[in-house]
C-alpha cells in the first residue's frame, strides 16, 4: 500500500530563543548565526526532496524555508505557528517563577493559560485539527512528500499524539533546523490515528557505500530509553 512521508522541521536560530526566554507567536527573525548555521546543515547534510511546504506564517520559519527550499513557494497556515505565550513572552522560567499560574502550566496543568495566551490544551487541539486536515488533503490529492517547517513546540505535540513509537513531546525534542520524518499509512492513519517515525532530520549526504547517517548519528533508527 502506498504510503505518504511527511518532514517535520524545526526552523533556524533566533537570538531570542537563545537567551532562555520565552519566544512563542512574537515574530521574531533569524538571527545571523541561524541563518549560517541552517546554510551549513544544507550544505553538509542532506534535507528531503519535496514538492510541497507547509510552513507556520513567522518569519523563524518563512526564512528557514527561503534557505532550504529557495525554490518553493510554502504554503503558509496560520494554526501552524508556535503556542501563544502571552504576557509571558519574552520572560524566563527564574523570572516567573514566584507566579502561581506558571507553576501550574510548568507542572503540566493543560488548561491553566498564560494571560492574554492558549493553554496546553488549546495549543494541542489547534495544531492537531490542522495536522489532521493536511494529512487528509495529502492522502485526497496524493502528494506522497512534503516537508512541514514550523516550531519546536508544534512538532514535539503533534509527535507526542500521532507519533510511533509513543513518546512524551520533550522526548521528541530537536536542535535548530532540524527534525524528523514520518511514514503515514493509510489504513493505518484512518484506522487508529498514528503514523510511524523513521528517521532524524536532515541525514548526512550518500557516501561511497551509499549509506545514509542521521544528524544524531542514530542510524536512521527512532527509540527512547526507559
Amino acid at each position: 500500500m502506498q504510503s505518504y512521508n511527511i518532514h517535520f522541521i524545526r526552523h533556524g536560530a533566533c537570538e531570542e530563543s537563545r537567551k532562555g526566554i520565552y519566544v512563542g507567536t512574537k515574530d521574531y527573525p533569524l538571527s545571523e548565526e541561524g541563518k549560517a548555521e541552517l546554510r551549513k546543515l544544507d550544505k553538509e547534510y542532506e534535507y528531503p526532496g519535496t514538492a510541497v511546504v507547509f510552513t507556520s506564517p513567522l518569519k523563524r520559519c518563512l526564512e528557514t524555508c527561503e534557505i532550504i527550499y529557495p525554490a518553493i513557494k510554502p504554503i503558509v497556515i496560520d494554526d501552524l505557528r508556535e503556542c501563544s505565550f502571552g504576557e509571558w513572552e519574552g520572560r524566563s522560567a527564574d523570572s516567573l517563577s514566584g507566579n502561581e499560574d506558571f507553576k501550574k502550566w510548568l507542572a503540566g496543568d493543560t488548561f491553566v493559560k498564560p494571560p492574554k495566551g492558549e493553554s496546553g490544551a488549546e495549543f494541542t487541539k489547534r495544531v492537531c485539527n490542522i495536522f489532521q486536515n493536511i494529512v487528509d488533503g495529502l492522502l485526497k490529492t496524493k502528494n506522497t512528500n512534503s516537508v512541514i517547517v514550523t516550531h519546536g513546540g508544534v512538532i514535539m505535540t503533534l509527535l507526542s499524539v500521532y507519533g510511533l513509537p509513543q513518546a512524551k513531546p520533550f522526548d521528541w525534542a530537536m536542535e535548530d533546523g532540524c527534525g524528523y520524518s514520518m511514514r503515514v499509512t493509510p489504513m493505518l492513519w484512518m484506522r487508529d490515528k498514528v503514523a510511524e517515525v523513521y528517521q532524524r532530520i536532515p541525514v548526512e549526504k550518500k557516501d561511497d557505500d551509499d549509506n545514509y547517517r542521521d544528524y544524531d548519528d542514530f542510524n536512521d533508527i527512532i527509540y527512547f530509553d526507559e
